[in-house]
């Protein structure tokens, strides 16, 4: 601080009020110490009085004789005032705190105070973080800083065991909605077990069915074969040919079918004789009573089967490893993680044993691994491979780390694209076999090895080749495509060495059977749908909807999710049809025509909500531009989010009366399944697993009708503009015209329909038990 030189101008004296003042230190009249020398106010707040007391002894040793009260001249300023000269700066003191602890004052150490203006009554501890105002916290390294209150133990004891009763109600509560979730859970996949055993039985029954129903162990059974629309169709002759227990059991013999009565024309009869051990029984169908007849109906060598229920004898379970580099949700990228997790947890579900192996990379969520521990590694390939084991969803999973770097890149995908000395191919290559030798080494003999994608294709060849001859000799080998544009030489070598071969839907195994990785060997490759897992996609209990609903209340649950959508995006509530995408943003998604759809389902009124994410910066520029043309004209019917965002995506699911997927070819596709859980209604263009999933409220009663289902959705062929009009504009004229029935009808119908893992799981173990087989 600097003082101007002042001048006597008047002799007029003021009197200066009188202080205690000792080394500096000032005390108001009441002898309460308010300056000490190089203290602050605030400073000062910060000390008890006997510490003040403490710190003014020190000051006042410092100062032989303390100032007293003066009288001071009133004076003025000269016009011209004399040069400044600096005031001399306090001594360099020391912060004095509890505990003997001392710090010097300088400007590397600033104390800041802050003042409860009362302990709450009942307080037992002050619980308080520090912030700089701007979102920047010191909160104790997470556990935040306490002070006790001062309070007798008998209080002390009351608010200890009122908080313990809190804390364990709070507990009660939890382990009671954990509960109630588990009994919902295990409720609803049971309920989706049935239906979906229950529809293999009537969708079976226009080709087989028996009577009674349900085979009984020692009894005859009456078996009816209808040959039209199979192998067999205009034959005069029908064969059966059957055993028991996976064809390992007693043998039914080959019998002479017989033609069938009035009440079951078209059919042709026969009956056997159920073994006492019998498991379930297994058929085939023939032209002629040899082992090589002409013609020959063994639904595509996965045979029929029938369970018998036997009190005596079960079917031993099967123990399945699947081989593989995602996993959701520990390391997913694409849909494939999503399918290991979810079939694992399905076919588990029924009682098999299910093993999952996947590298250890550096970038997995460690967080979301149970109980993860480290096991004994081995030696191969030139490096020591580490081996981890922990719980994923309730799956048993291992890790494996070689020591090589390949995994402690910061990646997944993509080294290709990073200047290492490595390539994805090499470091799958590497997993594959690497997979093998820990099964080896670790003396496991799985009935089932299940590699997926070209990224684990190398598995099936090494397994034959390197493996099978030397001790792991019981598998058999089964992989699955779920992305064609990669890896077509993996693929291709994967399908020549597999039993079996899968892909993600129907309709798109009849897509791709040509394809040069595949037809070589088409005949082992089916197409099985994916599926959701009802415990993640679930309105009754999903974490982000404000309101739970099911489709006993899909009205309300609607409306209510519409407004929670329309709130969280600030978009004015709307009795106009809300339209979601939830996508990719990539050709093969078909992004022209989602434009062309916003334009003109803006133009019908509707409302619009997009949340899509693409890597290729041409792309985001062009929705950039495309987003700002649409909110310029219709500011508060649209909008568009370009990121990953996991709570939006649940609530344009529930909340949107229709989702749009336009895509160029979709293997299977999710989104159509998760809207239909949450009574959205899809509009697709008909491809891939999207033909096997909607069926057109228009065009597809027929097609329903056969395979047991509900009309559902809006469907279009083509790629071109006048397609996605016919299936949008019919979409919106449905829902205007008729309301009433487009929510508890359609929408109702969705949410009824099972689009979860029971019947894949289902289909899934028989292709394992007919891989054995071969």
């Amino acid at each position: 601080e600097e003082e101007e030189e002042i001048v006597e101008e008047e002799e007029e004296e003021e009197e200066v009020p009188a202080a205690k003042a000792d080394g500096g230190v000032v005390r108001d009249p009441a002898g309460k110490i308010v300056l000490i020398p190089g203290f602050t106010k605030d400073q000062l707040d910060l000390f008890t009085d006997d510490q003040l007391e403490m710190l003014a002894e020190k000051a006042e040793a410092s100062v032989a004789e303390a100032p007293k009260a003066t009288k001071k001249k009133k004076s003025k300023p000269k016009p011209k005032p004399k040069k400044k000269k600096p005031k001399p700066k306090p001594k360099p003191m020391e912060y004095q705190l509890p505990n003997g602890l001392s710090y010097p004052v300088n400007d590397g150490n600033r104390w800041f105070s802050a003042t409860w203006k009362m302990v709450p009554e009942g307080a037992a501890v002050m619980n308080f973080v520090i912030s700089d105002g701007n979102n920047c916290y010191e909160n104790n390294g997470g556990r935040d800083f306490h002070v006790a209150v001062e309070r007798d133990d008998k209080t002390i004891e009351e608010l200890v065991e009122k908080r313990y009763q809190e804390l364990r109600n709070e507990r009660k509560e939890v382990q009671e909605e954990k509960k109630r979730r588990f009994e919902h859970s295990s409720a609803q996949k049971k309920k989706f077990a049935e239906q979906a055993r229950n529809l293999q039985i009537r969708q079976t029954a226009t080709t087989l069915f028996t009577e009674p129903p349900v085979p009984v162990p020692g009894e005859k059974l009456q078996v009816y074969y209808r040959p039209d629309n199979t192998p067999l169709h205009g034959t005069t002759a029908v064969f059966m040919r059957g055993a028991a227990n996976r064809w390992k059991g007693g043998s039914l013999g080959t019998v002479e079918m017989t033609p069938g009565t009035k009440e079951t024309s078209g059919y042709y009869t026969c009956t056997v004789d159920i073994p006492n051990n019998a498991y379930g029984i297994d058929f085939v169908f023939q032209d002629g009573p040899g082992l090589e007849p002409e013609r020959i109906d063994n639904r595509d060598s996965l045979d029929y089967h029938i369970d018998v229920p036997n009190a005596n004898y079960k079917e031993p379970p099967m123990h399945i490893v699947h081989v593989a580099v995602e996993m959701a949700p520990i390391c997913k990228v694409g849909g494939l993680g999503d399918v290991v997790t979810s079939l694992g947890r399905a076919v588990q579900d029924l009682g098999h044993r299910v093993e999952v192996v996947v590298p250890k990379y550096d970038v997995m969520k460690y967080g979301l691994i149970e109980d993860m521990v480290e096991l004994e590694g081995f030696m191969w390939g030139g490096t020591y491979n580490s081996v981890s084991y922990g719980k994923v969803e309730n799956l048993d999973v291992y890790f494996i780390g070689p020591q090589n770097g390949f995994f402690d890149c910061g990646m997944i995908y993509g080294a290709d694209w990073e200047p290492m000395p490595m390539t994805d191919r090499e470091r799958f290559g590497f997993f594959s076999k690497a997979a093998l030798e820990w099964m080896l080494q670790s003396k496991r003999n799985p009935d089932i090895i299940h590699c997926h994608d070209w990224s684990t294709g190398p598995t099936a060849k090494s397994f034959w080749e390197d493996y099978q001859p030397y001790g792991l000799n019981n598998p058999r080998m089964v992989f699955t495509i779920h992305n064609l544009n990669f890896g077509e030489e993996e693929i291709e070598e994967a399908m020549t060495y597999t039993q079996k071969a899968t892909t993600v839907s129907p309709t798109y195994a009849s897509e791709v059977w040509n394809h040069p990785s595949v037809y070589p060997a088409h005949g082992k490759f089916y197409g099985i749908r994916n599926g959701i897992d009802p415990d993640i996609w679930d309105p009754l209990h999903d974490e982000f909807l404000s309101f739970p609903y099911s489709a006993e209340n899909v009205v309300e649950g609607k409306r209510r999710a519409k407004e929670q959508l329309c709130a969280h995006l600030n978009m004015p509530m709307t009795d106009q049809p809300v339209i979601g995408i939830v996508s990719r943003l990539t050709q093969q998604k078909g992004t022209e025509l989602m434009e062309h759809a916003i334009r003109v389902a803006l133009g019908r009124g509707c409302h619009v909500c997009l949340l899509g994410s693409t890597f290729d910066p041409d792309m985001q520029e062009n929705w950039d531009q495309f987003s700002n043309e649409m909110k310029q004209f219709n500011h508060n019917a649209v909008r568009m989010v370009f990121s990953y965002d996991e709570p939006l995506s649940h609530l344009i699911y529930a909340g949107a009366d229709m989702l749009l997927v336009p895509s160029m070819f979709e293997p299977c596709g999710l989104s159509q399944l998760i809207a239909m859980r949450y009574g959205t209604v899809p509009v697709v263009r008909r491809t891939g697993g999207l033909a096997d999933t909607v069926f057109d409220v228009d065009h597809d009663k027929l097609r329903a009708e056969h395979e047991l289902m509900q009309v559902n959705g809006f469907s279009f062929d083509g790629a071109d503009v006048e397609g996605i009009e016919y299936a949008l504009h019919r979409a919106i004229d449905a829902y205007h015209n008729d309301p009433k029935w487009w929510y508890e009808t359609l929408s109702k119908g969705c949410m009824d329909q099972d689009w979860t893992w029971a019947r894949p799981a289902m289909d899934y173990i028989e292709m394992y038990h007919s891989a054995r087989k071969n």
